[in-house]
């Protein structure tokens, strides 16, 4: 059996996830116990989402692996666009009802506990973040998985709103050093309310995205342009080109499209421009199905004219 590289870069990928994301809820449950803050809840509420989306995503990686079968002619790969949808609603989820939370926190603040700890605890979680999220994007780059790129994107949001935190922490300890006790309470509200801002944004473009790729979007401008390169390659082998369809499935890609050419070549020298021109735009778009369907040329062109000279396609 051949081991496709690009299903190894995604898995990978959601292995790292899977054992990041196991820390970073360990790591933040024990500190919302020690610090009792509403701001590491919120941040607690995402990375048990994305401990959520990664158990879901190494199951549907595998599942856009399965060849396509009578059921599912175009394969399984739809299922990553699935999974950023999940990943996208549920974030907006728990950031509209940590608002509401953190707005009545704002009207009846409390002072949160071991304020250092929350530091030290958001000091680590960053690092697991930014670190996870540098992996995470070189295997989604290897890959091209947009579920992957998703996920990697989750743990950069992940790791920014840590900092965020972090930096409410050291205006809380700044303030209870300076005898302003009466305003550090509301900074942990604040903060959770600002994070929970910060994303409803990017979660709402995830989720949009990703749903317009279900809508059978068609490849991204780079192979496109790609494609149009290798048909320009064997410009001298085919009359023109005409149909041009593409679509995207999770790291597979699909291309298909007409070539025009004489009436009366033989099938044996068609099938080998069709075939060399296959192979072609497979070697520079991996994972990439295509589907090309000869028409005969109806004699319309300007090369039929008696002065213009015989076809040079023959």
């Amino acid at each position: 059996m051949k081991i496709n590289r690009y299903e190894i870069y995604t898995k990978r990928a959601v292995l790292v996830s899977l054992f990041c994301n196991v820390v970073l809820v360990s790591i933040k449950l024990a500190a919302l116990i020690l610090v009792n803050s509403l701001a590491i809840a919120v941040d607690l509420g995402i990375s048990f989402v994305g401990l959520t989306i990664s158990v879901i995503l190494f199951y549907s990686i595998k599942m856009a692996g399965r060849p396509a079968d009578p059921l599912h002619n175009y394969g399984y790969g739809k299922i990553e666009h699935v999974c950023e949808i999940l990943e996208g609603i549920v974030l907006i989820g728990i950031a509209i009802a940590m608002i509401s939370q953190a707005s009545l926190h704002l009207l009846h603040p409390r002072v949160i506990s071991n304020p250092w700890i929350g530091l030290g605890t958001c000091i680590i979680t960053s690092s697991i973040n930014f670190g996870g999220a540098f992996y995470i994007f070189k295997m989604a780059n290897k890959s091209k998985s947009p579920a992957i790129h998703a996920e990697a994107i989750h743990y950069r949001m992940e790791g920014y709103i840590s900092g965020m935190i972090g930096m409410s922490f050291i205006i809380a300890i700044l303030l209870n050093k300076n005898g302003l006790i009466h305003i550090s309470p509301y900074v942990d509200p604040g903060s959770a309310l600002l994070v929970s801002f910060y994303v409803i944004v990017p979660s709402f473009k995830l989720a949009k995205s990703s749903f317009f790729n279900l809508l059978d979007a068609s490849v991204e401008e780079d192979s496109q342009i790609e494609i149009l390169k290798k048909l320009s390659h064997h410009i001298t082998k085919y009359c023109e080109f005409k149909d041009l369809k593409t679509r995207s499935a999770g790291i597979k890609k699909f291309v298909e499209f007409s070539l025009i050419v004489p009436h009366d070549i033989s099938l044996e020298k068609a099938y080998k421009i069709s075939n060399a021109l296959e192979n072609d735009i497979k070697k520079g778009i991996p994972n990439c199905s295509v589907t090309i369907k000869m028409i005969p040329c109806d004699g319309d062109c300007e090369y039929v004219k008696p002065e213009t000279g015989p076809c040079p396609y023959k």
